[in-house]
């Protein structure tokens, strides 16, 4: 895209920042999830107003509306998360509150034992009905819409994990590798649907998200991740732009994924996140890769917005942009908000200095 030479709207904003440009200013976002950071908003906020970016959300089949609804009167869990996580939790079977029903197939025996488990249908005719008016809505409003898929933590990794166990899946991808492939088969399938799903409904920005980082290094080898992960992500990408050509795609993974960045680059993936500051270094995957792989995130260690003061998460914005400068940037909490121990005026800190940072000097155009 050209240089702008007047204000963007924030779909605008955000898609020049995602293809390597320097937009009028530096896009916000915050969660991928809307209804938990309006959880922790002043009364009558209205969090699509500050920030550039809102994401579309998979509507629940009426049984699922009424488990979310059951689940509302009663507080967070540490293990079972909020009312709609209680919800996705349930439509795969998987109880994380319970020692003995914790993952739905760790007792698997054979590959018929992962045959038969019943995999959640989304691409059923509720599950689709609504996205696309919540997209229009979006653009409506000025805001680019983004769209992540309905998933156990993750679409491949996080959820073959929970299904099988974190320790009986990296045992099958080393002792019973047409296990992993089968399970990642039929995760990768369901991935297809969804995003095709999200495709139609004229998403901007497809999310997809897999933790496999964690500090230091990988959940796995990078050669281990090329083997059995990369072709699956790239046709979960390639499904989507056949049907949207000009789709943005981000990717999602905590922790230290710096060795397999240009796997992603190659694959299509047009950003990454959140680009935690104690795990990756930022400066250095710019000058690796410049802008054409934008950072989204960056901003804030584990505990800056629950316990820094709102002096301090500016100084951290205002030397993010510094450091990376203002094309291909969006700048994003680099750990979720939503926490009861985070105070609003952290996060609407974060929010006043990317705008003030995050635009141009008085008098200079982009």
């Amino acid at each position: 895209m050209p240089a702008p030479t007047a204000a963007l709207t924030s779909r605008e904003r955000l898609l020049v920042a995602l293809d390597g440009g320097e937009p009028d200013r530096v896009p916000r976002a915050l969660s991928f999830y809307r209804v938990e950071i309006e959880a922790i908003a002043p009364p009558g906020a209205r969090v699509d107003d500050l920030v550039d970016v809102a994401f579309v959300r998979f509507p629940p089949s009426p049984e699922e509306r009424d488990l979310e609804r059951r689940a509302m009167p009663y507080a967070g869990d540490t293990r079972l998360g909020h009312p709609a996580q209680v919800r996705n939790y349930a439509r795969w079977r998987y109880h994380p509150e319970s020692p003995d029903r914790r993952n739905p197939l760790a007792r698997a025996r054979s590959l018929d034992d992962l045959r038969r488990f019943p995999f959640p249908d989304l691409s059923t005719p509720y599950a689709a009905s609504g996205l696309a008016r919540q997209v229009r809505d979006l653009h409506a409003r000025g805001l680019a819409a983004g769209g992540s898929l309905p998933h156990l933590g993750g679409e491949l990794f996080e959820a073959a994990w929970r299904l099988r166990g974190l320790d009986a899946f990296l045992t099958d991808l080393v002792e019973r590798p047409d296990w992993a492939r089968f399970l990642l088969d039929r995760l990768a399938a369901l991935a297809r649907r969804n995003v095709e799903t999200l495709a139609r409904a004229g998403v901007d920005v497809l999310a997809l998200d897999d933790d496999v980082g964690m500090p230091g290094r990988m959940m796995m080898s990078p050669r281990t991740w090329r083997e059995f992960f990369a072709k699956h992500l790239a046709d979960i990408i390639g499904a989507a732009r056949a049907i949207k050509g000009d789709l943005r795609v981000l990717y999602h993974s905590d922790g230290h994924i710096e060795p397999i960045l240009g796997d992603l680059v190659d694959i299509g993936v047009n950003a990454v996140n959140p680009v935690q500051p104690e795990h990756m270094d930022a400066a250095r995957i710019r000058r690796r890769f410049g802008p054409r792989l934008a950072l989204w995130g960056t901003v804030g260690r584990q505990t800056t917005f629950s316990f820094a003061t709102p002096a301090e998460i500016r100084a951290e914005v205002a030397e993010r942009v510094a450091s990376l400068g203002r094309a291909g940037l969006v700048l994003c909490p680099a750990y979720d908000v939503d926490e009861p121990d985070v105070p609003w005026e952290n996060v609407a800190a974060f929010l006043q200095a990317a705008a003030e940072f995050g635009g141009h000097p008085a008098g200079q155009q982009p």
